[in-house]
């Protein structure tokens, strides 16, 4: 079964940081492009960042550019996301999803069941 499966989610103070991590199961992500996207209460989904296969990054939105990066450990077939300087604005389901290619475009076919952030004191 094909199927990813997102951690590290969980409630964080205003200004602090997570690390979201992201496998497979069913197929190696290693040769895709991955992205991360996030929905919150009442709102649309909104994408975040992909990283390609090789590792370049792509923002989809500014509002994380300084705060949040993507990275990917090939050898162990994971990608995370570093969350830093959370605010309570980031609180969301977080989501990650591969490209059906090496490549970070606009359709994303396999989804994580996602992993809750809430950032709050």
């Amino acid at each position: 079964q094909v199927q990813l499966v997102e951690s590290g989610g969980g409630l964080v103070q205003p200004g602090g940081s997570l690390r979201l991590s992201c496998v497979a199961s069913g197929f190696a992500l290693r040769y895709y492009a991955i992205g991360w996207f996030r929905q919150a209460p009442g709102k649309e989904r909104e994408a975040l960042l992909c990283i390609r296969d090789i590792g370049s990054i792509r923002y989809y939105t500014d509002s994380v550019k300084d705060r949040f990066t993507i990275s990917r450990d090939n050898a162990k077939d994971m990608v995370f996301l570093q969350m830093n300087s959370l605010k309570p604005e980031d609180t969301a389901v977080y989501y990650c999803a591969t490209s059906p290619t090496r490549d970070c475009g606009t359709h994303y076919d396999v989804w994580g069941q996602g992993t809750q952030v809430t950032v709050s004191s």
